[in-house]
């Protein structure tokens, strides 16, 4: 039954990173089961797990949904997330390995070149290329709990950040800023990658509410 949970909770976490699961959506444990042939035991062992990290809440008797925050929880989370990216940034200046530099590189580069080919369209595309800048600094700091820390939280807030990328803008400014913090990076100026990291991630509370009210 480990394995199986293990691979519902694997499943769950792929569609909220890929956003097939966004805030305030259902989970149903039946259809669940049904879909990887289980009985409910593993499906409610993998909620119960997940919503120990406050991703999902469970339903009496029927699943769970997927954590929807309010304004004030949606700032708290946020005021966390960009400390906790800041930190990462932060320490990828002062541990970055020659084979995480390189990757660091192609990451920002292909945030760069979409924007150049593409400009503002395909935000979703976009995104995805945002999530890999954002995975390689968090790898690069050398510390896998706070790389676990910040996927957790990340997922919380995934879809709003999906959702920026829509906004005109807000690629270019993207891409732009990914330059700017790689290149502190590599310049191994800790505070200075610390900062620019917070600043890039933080939102302000009209854009928070803006972001909220799109996804309903």
């Amino acid at each position: 039954m480990a394995n199986q949970t293990e691979t519902i909770i694997r499943s769950l976490l792929d569609w909220i990173d890929a956003g097939s699961l966004n805030p305030g959506d259902e989970i149903d444990e039946a259809a669940l089961a049904d879909r990887f042939g289980v009985s409910r035991t593993p499906v409610r062992e993998a909620l119960m797990q997940i919503e120990a990290t406050g991703l999902v809440k469970r339903l009496p008797r029927k699943g769970a949904v997927v954590f929807k925050p309010t304004l004030a929880e949606f700032l708290a989370i946020l005021e966390v997330h960009a400390k906790l990216e800041g930190l990462a940034a932060g320490l990828a200046a002062r541990r970055l390995s020659p084979a995480l530099a390189a990757r660091l590189d192609a990451a920002t580069a292909a945030c760069e070149t979409h924007f150049a080919t593409l400009g503002e369209t395909e935000p979703d595309a976009y995104y995805q290329l945002n999530l890999r800048f954002h995975g390689t600094v968090a790898e690069a700091a050398g510390n896998p709990f706070l790389l676990e820390m910040i996927k957790t939280n990340a997922r919380k807030l995934m879809a709003y950040y999906r959702a920026r990328y829509h906004y005109a803008g807000s690629i270019g400014d993207s891409a732009r800023d990914h330059r700017h913090i790689a290149d502190l990076i590599h310049a191994r100026d800790s505070a200075g990658a610390e900062a620019a990291m917070q600043r890039h991630v933080q939102f302000d509370q009209v854009t928070a509410m803006d972001l909220l009210a799109a996804l309903g």
